[in-house]
């Protein structure tokens, strides 16, 4: 008997845990989102009043499209710089032990904390940093450029510089498990290297770069940090809008915020997903 369902019993401390720490909060969340709050307490009534509320919000909306602007924007340098440095590891360095010890280098960031490597780009953004001193030195400029600074440049440098090698990994992963025949193959069909890129290893790659797209897409939308300090102020995200809204105990506009967020988000992901099924891509390549 126990044997029929052993290996229900295997999954269920797994269910349990996304039960009570995944579904349940989200669940909560979605009817908190639902309810009214008068500023000091949280009513429990049906109302699209929350929703109303931010989707007419002229600001709010923009909050939103901005930070899919950054998402976009990060994805976009994170999935260049990432392709091509998980490519040159993969095929460029000959010796396996010297591509793994190269990638292990790309992680040595993490050894720091997030706060020290973002803050570490000021002094070489600000007016009087290295690189305004270095290009007015060489005379490139008149005046400090003010736009590395404070600024949606320096906002999405950070966010590349933050989540670069969650593309990098994925990527990695994908190219290490090609099979070098089909450059040989490609080579004999005639093909350069440009049209076996384009032709072979992009393809194959697909998987890693539909999942390493997930992980910046999705650790840039629910970020606020990054955005608050490297635009000095000047620019807010949805999720600090929510951290706002639960510092003055306005629970419902936050979970309606944190709701609109969740669904954005899925669209996004839902449209990366269309392109390539990861799961089967993942099983092919095992």
């Amino acid at each position: 008997m126990l044997t029929r369902y052993k290996a229900y019993l295997q999954l269920a401390p797994l269910v349990l845990v996304l039960l009570l720490f995944v579904a349940a909060p989200l669940v909560f969340v979605v009817i908190v989102s639902f309810f009214r709050s008068d500023g000091f307490d949280t009513i429990p009534a049906f109302t699209f009043e929350n929703y109303a509320a931010i989707l007419s919000s002229g600001l709010t909306v923009s909050l939103y499209l901005k930070m899919i602007k950054y998402a976009l924007m990060t994805w976009a340098a994170s999935l260049l710089i990432g392709f091509f440095v998980a490519y040159f590891l993969v095929f460029h360095v000959n010796n396996r032990v010297v591509a793994i010890a190269l990638f292990l280098v790309c992680t040595v960031p993490f050894w720091t904390s997030n706060v020290i490597r973002m803050i570490s780009w000021m002094p070489v953004l600000a007016e009087q940093g290295v690189i305004n001193s270095a290009l007015l030195k060489l005379g490139l400029i008149d005046v400090p450029l003010r736009i590395l600074l404070f600024s949606d440049f320096s906002v999405v440098l950070a966010y590349v510089h933050l989540f670069t090698i969650f593309m990098i990994v994925p990527i990695f992963n994908s190219m290490s498990r090609i099979d070098r025949k089909l450059f040989e193959a490609a080579l004999d069909a005639g093909a350069g290297r440009l049209k076996t890129l384009l032709l072979v290893v992009l393809p194959l790659t697909k998987s890693g770069i539909v999942m390493g797209s997930i992980f910046v897409i999705t650790l840039v939308m629910g970020d606020f940090y990054v955005v608050k300090v490297m635009s000095g102020g000047g620019s807010a995200s949805v999720v600090s809008a929510m951290y706002d809204n639960v510092s003055t105990l306005l629970f419902p506009p936050a979970a309606a915020s944190a709701v609109i967020l969740l669904l954005i988000l899925t669209v996004l992901i839902a449209i990366l997903t269309r392109f390539v099924d990861v799961r089967q891509e993942l099983a092919q390549q095992r």
